[in-house]
């Protein structure tokens, strides 16, 4: 999970031209939804119920109809099931688990980490080592077809706003991108994770929907909705910032409030409210 400004987010590559042109056709047509479906994807529908279970899988609330769960959870029956991967960064502890050298140092040789999470950056700077990054996050996407999901969330797009002058929007995007061809190889649909300044990039990145935190906190939600029309999923954290985006956009979009901490319901700190 990451924050970039006060936001907060949570926490084989297709080969050939003709490949990647079908995916990036498909992905420029999402908001009618129609080419996207022909090329085997489906984004998931408009202004629909939606709850954030990231934290931790529960049976959704009554009129719920897309659900957004971890990759190491099972989907939910019957529903639209978006898969959470944390794509950019190590989750907290889990440094071990990726190779040595795909872990961002700085000038001194030390792993720089996004101190509010306590997540190690991942080193995107180099087309290979994107594509080895590509290939481990592309084994938890490639599970999560299998499951059942029907798209796929990628955290911390936005990790280049957080790591100095190390990163940049370029090597974000070098990523995003096969990460989309490895998610529509696998008939599932891809969402982009806030990184408002770079959504009008989305058609050549290959992204088909967004998932917006705090957009109505910051007065964003139109940003992301110039570009993705209603294929945009906010999600508030304060009472103010469901308040602005339901006034604004509760006709058109999927909005729910959740606790910061995206709780499992029953725990103490549980909040889901809608408009």
């Amino acid at each position: 999970m990451s924050r970039t400004q006060a936001h907060i987010s949570r926490k084989p590559v297709l080969a050939g031209i003709c490949a990647t042109a079908v995916l990036v056709t498909a992905a420029a047509l999402v908001p009618g939804g129609s080419t996207a479906e022909a090329a085997g994807f489906t984004p998931p529908p408009a202004h629909a119920g939606f709850d954030y279970q990231i934290g931790g899988a529960y049976t959704p609330p009554a009129g719920v109809q897309v659900v957004s769960r971890d990759h190491t959870a099972s989907p939910a029956a019957g529903l639209y099931n978006i898969c959470y991967v944390n794509a950019f960064q190590a989750q907290p502890g889990a440094e071990d688990e990726w190779d040595d050298d795909l872990l961002l140092r700085d000038a001194d040789g030390d792993v720089v980490y996004d101190t509010d999470w306590g997540e190690a950056f991942l080193d995107i700077r180099t087309a290979g080592k994107r594509e080895r990054i590509a290939e481990k996050v592309g084994s938890w996407i490639d599970s999560c077809g299998d499951k059942g999901f029907q798209a796929v969330e990628p955290d911390n797009y936005d990790s280049y706003t957080r790591a100095g002058d190390l990163l940049d929007s370029a090597d974000a995007q070098g990523l995003i991108k096969l990460l989309a061809e490895r998610a529509h190889g696998d008939g599932l649909a891809i969402g982009q994770k806030n990184t408002v300044e770079l959504a009008g990039n989305r058609e050549a990145n290959g992204l088909d929907f967004a998932v917006a935190e705090e957009c109505g906190e910051w007065d964003e939600c139109g940003d992301y909705t110039a570009e993705f029309g209603d294929r945009v999923i906010v999600v508030e954290y304060t009472a103010k910032g469901l308040s602005t985006a339901c006034s604004e956009f509760g006709d058109t979009l999927s909005i729910v409030r959740r606790d910061l901490d995206v709780s499992p319901k029953g725990s103490s700190g549980y909040v889901r409210e809608t408009c």
